[in-house]
């Protein structure tokens, strides 16, 4: 071990940040391939999974960075339908959304059709000869005002919407849509074009995406269609929101059998159980699927791989990135180097890892990345500040001291309830806000006192807060108790014990 003070080393290391967005320079450094991710680089994962801060805005990230060895070794090209920073492109259509599903569908199409042909426009000379058929689909895009050039992906949706509620009226007489039900009068049908139709032009979106995957073919280039951040594209309608991400996973299927074409879906977990617990006959069918989950050896890795990216943190310990990477062991033996063995002293009691994975895991039991990295930033700041007030360093070359894990676990608990479970749920909030500085562990008969509400709908209000992982069930089926999780405990200042059995005493008495 080098000389220099652990404070000037925790000073100097960086551990990254809790948001992926924000990290996307270092994110690389953190990074050890998975099975997971090779899933998904090689293709054969369309959906990832995941809850909140599970990593799959890292994982698109990381797949961003590998866009142009996805072109130049597979030529296979990356196109975002959604922007991963910012606005989302979806954002007006809260305001003005399509009249039903069906329009969904067709908007989805159209504007997955805008991005391509856009896309072959500006890396082909479609004026040229040698590929009519994609020269044909965007001279037919662009005589119907879809494809403007040097546009955002606002931009390009929002000429979508459009077209369709311009040429799409639910209410006006004209020419019906014989597959859909739908009245059109522009150029393209979400069906098949009757044979009259078809003879005035009319082309259906399924036929313009059919002709553009053969030009692609023709070309031996392949595209991915990714898009992320769906869970804030239309957080101020759940309708709204069932009726886009249905249809999305509809046209996702539609689109299945056009070979040089693949979209690649990051959504939330429970999202996808939403939509589908009101019906959605097509589910079965998304098969392709890859579930993001995180176990004890792959949060461990989290952190040494963040600790490990640090030059000092490795000459002060003697490791090298590769060595301890490499070994499950070793990186075991660097966290207990950085951390104490325990945060209670007890035989009885979890090692350090198990408490922060303990600590920061929600009602469903799981936990997320984003949590550990936030509670490793908070205990990083917490212990430099232990050292400028002058309260020594932390015994056996620890790094990083229990008192400061302790202290941190509050702010990471505030945040995700503030910034998380609240903002997501304004809803909830003021029966949240009730249970402030009360037991941590209640039943139906408490909460419903507490609430001011009956028993029956104190019940199905808890089935929405486990949904959510604000409260865990235990007891009976018939007699359910409902805890809270040490996650959420210390945002509302929650008592550790019982109010049933609290209030069982007190009637004892009585």
């Amino acid at each position: 071990m080098n000389m220099r003070s652990r404070q000037s080393i925790l000073s100097s290391a960086t551990f990254g940040s809790r948001i992926a967005e924000d990290e996307l320079d270092r994110l690389q450094l953190y990074f050890v391939e998975t099975e997971q991710w090779r899933r998904v680089l090689s293709g054969d994962a369309d959906i990832i999974f995941g809850a909140k801060g599970s990593g799959k805005s890292a994982l698109y990230s990381l797949l961003v960075a590998q866009k142009e060895d996805l072109r130049l070794g597979r030529r296979t090209i990356f196109l975002a339908a959604e922007n991963p920073r910012g606005t989302p492109a979806f954002r007006d259509l809260t305001t003005q959304p399509p009249l039903s599903e069906e329009h969904f569908r067709g908007l989805w199409k159209l504007y997955f059709l805008s991005i391509l042909a856009n896309y072959i426009r500006h890396h082909l000379d479609t004026t040229r000869t040698d590929n009519p058929v994609c020269a044909e689909v965007v001279h037919f895009l662009v005589t119907n005002g879809l494809l403007a050039p040097n546009v955002t992906l606002l931009s390009r949706l929002k000429a979508a919407a459009d077209y369709l509620r311009k040429w799409f009226p639910a209410l006006e007489a004209g020419v019906t849509d014989p597959n859909t039900g739908l009245e059109i009068t522009g150029k393209i049908t979400i069906g098949e074009p009757t044979p009259e139709q078809r003879g005035l032009g009319y082309r259906s979106l399924d036929e313009l995406l059919s002709r553009l995957n053969t030009g692609f073919a023709q070309q031996n280039i392949a595209a991915w269609l990714v898009l992320d951040r769906l869970d804030v594209a239309f957080t101020d309608s759940d309708e709204l929101e069932g009726n886009a991400l249905r249809s999305l996973f509809r046209s996702y299927l539609d689109m299945r059998d056009l070979s040089q074409f693949q979209m690649k879906i990051f959504l939330r977990d429970d999202i996808w159980r939403k939509i589908v617990s009101v019906g959605f006959r097509e589910a079965s069918h998304v098969t392709r699927t890859l579930t993001l989950s995180w176990d004890r050896q792959s949060l461990l890795n989290l952190i040494v791989s963040r600790l490990v990216s640090n030059d000092l943190i490795c000459d002060h310990y003697g490791v090298t990135p590769e060595e301890v990477l490499a070994s499950a062991e070793k990186q075991e033996q660097l966290f207990y180097s950085v951390f104490p063995p325990q945060i209670d002293r007890g035989p009885s009691k979890s090692k350090t890892l198990d408490w922060m994975i303990t600590r920061v895991a929600d009602g469903t039991k799981r936990t997320a990345p984003r949590e550990v990295v936030h509670l490793l930033l908070e205990a990083r700041d917490e212990q430099l500040r232990h050292f400028q007030l002058g309260t020594g360093d932390p015994p056996d070359e620890h790094l990083i001291d229990k008192s400061a894990l302790r202290a941190a676990l509050p702010r990471v608990s505030k945040a995700r309830y503030e910034q998380t479970l609240c903002a997501e749920h304004p809803s909830l909030k003021p029966y949240l806000d009730r249970l402030e500085r009360e037991k941590a562990e209640q039943d139906p008969d408490s909460l419903s006192s507490l609430w001011g509400i009956s028993r029956e709908k104190t019940v199905a209000l808890c089935e929405r807060l486990i949904e959510v992982g604000f409260l865990e069930r235990r007891g009976t089926k018939g007699e359910p108790i409902y805890w809270v999780p040490f996650l959420y405990r210390d945002a509302l200042d929650l008592v550790q014990g019982s109010a049933a059995r609290k209030a069982k005493k007190a009637k004892v008495r009585q």
